[in-house]
């Protein structure tokens, strides 16, 4: 597969058991093959999502001390801003060329971001979102069909606001917007806005660009998911390139989710994903996994 498949999610309400067993049967083909995935008819408000990107414009428009103010501090809480460079998602390369803030959990918003009324509502929907691709990702690997939403009950996402300023300077060696990584948790739900950058890694190790598609969210399944599906569904590496035409005069916005298991949820090998060779990971809590990758990110 060197496409991105679009895939109707509305199909996993449908009662027909066949309608289901299609859905369950594209879903797995492309996170087998690709890992990622649009999705369309995602009962999600466009006003909404405009708003969250509205909202973003105004926090990453604010004076650099007053974003400071709300500086990302550890791995632990994972809240915040976080600086230009300050991230490095390809350790070989330089610091990456975005900002970003960080909003983990409904519990503890932190007041110091000032936080828009959207982004609760935004949280909440994309958290319902979440939980139906879940269900599908069940039905395709002939789970329960609450496995994984069970498992994703007490909503450890991240919502993400992501910037790449428009670029003032020529970069320093191998530095990009947003270096060659995978995701850490068990899927990610990506809104884009019309400026060109990311870019996705085929199986065959081919670079292939992912546009924003209209009224669809792109979805990709992350290291957890991996390891839960002894690498029959694909963690894809994925990167955000710097445009190398007119483009580099203009920032990008993009609004990442991050769903993450609960934090005590071990992450084990499935039965429907055993082979004859032995399980590839060993097993492994959430909570752990996501703690070691933040700390090696930064």
């Amino acid at each position: 597969m060197t496409q991105i498949p679009i895939i109707d999610l509305s199909l996993i309400h449908n009662k027909d058991i066949n309608s289901k067993q299609k859905i369950g049967k594209q879903i797995y083909q492309a996170c087998h093959e690709i890992g990622f995935i649009y999705i369309k008819k995602y009962n999600l408000s466009s006003t909404l999502i405009d708003q969250v990107f509205d909202y973003s414009k105004y926090l990453f428009d604010l004076p650099l001390d007053v974003k400071q103010n709300m500086a990302w501090s550890d791995e632990f809480s994972n809240q915040g801003y976080v600086g230009i460079e300050r991230e490095r998602l390809n350790p070989n390369n330089p610091g990456d060329l975005k900002e970003a803030f960080n909003v983990v959990g409904l519990d503890n918003l932190p007041t110091s971001l000032f936080i828009s009324p959207a982004i609760p509502i935004f949280y909440q929907a994309c958290s319902e979102v979440a939980n139906i691709i879940l269900t599908a990702f069940s039905l395709a690997l002939e789970l329960p069909e609450d496995f994984f939403t069970i498992n994703h009950n007490q909503k450890n996402h991240t919502l993400r606001l992501l910037h790449y300023p428009a670029l003032q300077q020529q970069p320093k060696p191998g530095q990009i917007r947003a270096g060659e990584h995978s995701d850490y948790g068990s899927i990610t739900l990506l809104f884009q806005d019309d400026m060109v950058g990311l870019e996705v890694q085929t199986a065959t190790k081919e670079w292939i660009a992912v546009p924003k598609i209209a009224d669809t969210i792109l979805v990709n399944t992350g290291d957890l998911m991996q390891r839960w599906t002894n690498d029959v569904f694909r963690s894809t590496k994925h990167r955000v390139m710097i445009p190398n035409d007119e483009k580099v005069k203009f920032s990008r916005y993009s609004i990442a989710f991050f769903c993450h298991p609960n934090q005590d949820t071990e992450i084990a090998c499935l039965e429907s994903c055993k082979t004859d060779k032995h399980p590839i990971y060993s097993p492994i809590t959430a909570g752990e996994y996501l703690l070691n990758r933040l700390q090696a990110t930064y």
